[in-house]
């Protein structure tokens, strides 16, 4: 039998490849984040920043805040039909903007009263 050759980050550059506009140092933001449970998530993994990096076959997959773990967040994810739990840093996760729209106050629209037949 061969050994198998590579680990879990081999043939995954264009995964984590940055734009080179995007390339430097993380803001301090990425870090500091914070999710509340049952919120909805994108993974998307920092390459720079390798501490808390699921692994990379669930890169792009979305995912629901299963809670906190110290300083990484718990993951429920989707794979197949199985539900798997992933603990992830901050720095790898992307909020999703929910389809729920802000609550506004609707203009009273005036109606023209009905005439009464004679």
């Amino acid at each position: 039998m061969v050994k198998r050759i590579g680990g879990k980050r081999r043939k995954s550059r264009a995964k984590i490849r940055r734009p080179s506009q995007e390339r430097g140092r993380i803001p301090i933001t990425k870090h500091m984040q914070t999710f509340e449970e049952g919120e909805k998530v994108q993974l998307k993994a920092e390459p720079s920043y390798q501490a808390g990096l699921y692994h990379l076959d669930f890169h792009g997959k979305v995912g629901i805040i299963a809670g906190k773990q110290g300083t990484c967040y718990r993951v429920a994810i989707t794979d197949g039909k199985k539900v798997k739990n992933l603990i992830v840093h901050p720095v790898h996760l992307k909020r999703l903007m929910t389809s729920k729209k802000p609550v506004t106050k609707a203009k009273p629209t005036a109606k023209p009263a009905k005439k009464a037949q004679a």
